[in-house]
């Protein structure tokens, strides 16, 4: 089986697993429980999705006082904002969102606000800071670190040179600027380090990043290193090389850094580098019940971020026994 086929069975493996645990997790012995807490998921198909359901549901699971609601937006914003306003009709005691769109979802948040429900956004923020926490990795930090690293594998500080390909994630979605403008923190430093797309949206997907790669490579002889704003897209666009016979000739790093995908491409060689953003669904749902139970908050949880380069691969799959 090729390796993009493995992913891919992989991601909708863990998708199904996801759906099967988000059926129960609602539903059993609800009435024992304590707190009803909602939780609007943009997408279950992508892997670190998927990631981050599998870890909000096993924090549930270590709090019988919760009954956990999990929906699943379908990567639509319409469909997001109907599950919110479905949630604020169930009167839930906290809201848990992951936004598809910063703007598309500020609406509905404000209205679970206006309700007097507290709110925790989770890893993409929305337009107002009404809400009651922010929990996710400081995605500019990130984009930083892949920056320094670029200029590194160019050439170096104030001697970097090569052509790069940006590929963008969802331009909606604070974290892909975010990504874009910590990166260029570094890079718009080197006068050697020329550009070759202007904003190309992958929208996070490895299928769209394969084709934007597809057509750079048509219209350029030469690129030395791909910046994807997450693995999948960094990956798409290395089999795209790949396909093209181009792939040793360029460096691709990612973002995510899931053991079983960014890191495992990194230890095959597959791609360069990766930078963890670890899914804040355990700390949020945490964070939720300490501010159920009349604890403080702080305004702002920022989660770490690791490079993992060929070095490190192997020893942070041993560490998660893969």
């Amino acid at each position: 089986m090729k390796r993009r086929d493995m992913l891919k069975l992989a991601a909708v493996t863990a998708a199904l697993l996801t759906t099967t645990a988000l059926l129960t997790s609602g539903n059993a012995y609800a009435q024992d429980k304590k707190w009803k807490i909602g939780f609007s998921q943009v997408t279950t198909i992508e892997p670190w999705r998927a990631q981050f359901n599998k870890d909000i549901l096993a924090e549930a699971a270590k709090h019988p006082e919760v009954e956990l609601i999990v929906t699943d937006g379908e990567d639509k914003t319409e469909k997001q904002v109907a599950d919110v306003e479905n949630l604020i009709r169930q009167e839930v005691d906290a809201l848990l969102v992951s936004p598809k769109e910063s703007a598309g979802l500020t609406g509905v948040v404000q209205q679970a606000i206006d309700a007097k429900i507290p709110v925790f956004v989770l890893d993409r923020n929305v337009e107002t800071k009404d809400y009651t926490q922010f929990v996710g990795g400081d995605n500019k930090l990130i984009g930083r670190a892949a920056g320094e690293y670029a200029v590194e594998l160019l050439g170096g500080k104030g001697k970097a040179s090569g052509n790069v390909v940006e590929i963008w994630g969802g331009m909606g979605t604070q974290p892909a600027h975010d990504r874009h403008d910590g990166f260029h923190e570094f890079t718009d430093k080197e006068p050697g380090i020329k550009y070759l797309l202007d904003q190309q949206s992958g929208d996070w997907k490895q299928d769209q990043a394969y084709n934007i790669m597809a057509t750079a490579l048509r219209n350029n002889e030469k690129i030395d290193l791909v910046y994807g704003h997450n693995d999948p897209m960094a990956y798409g666009a290395y089999l795209a090389a790949k396909d093209a016979g181009r792939e040793k000739d360029i460096k691709f790093i990612g973002i995510d850094g899931l053991p079983n995908e960014g890191v495992t491409l990194v230890n095959n060689g597959e791609l360069t580098a990766t930078f963890t953003y670890v899914t804040p669904g355990a700390e949020g749902l945490r964070q939720a019940i300490k501010f159920l139970n009349g604890e403080k908050v702080e305004k702002t949880i920022t989660l770490p971020t690791e490079k993992i380069t060929k070095e490190n691969a192997a020893q942070v799959l041993k560490d998660n026994g893969l």
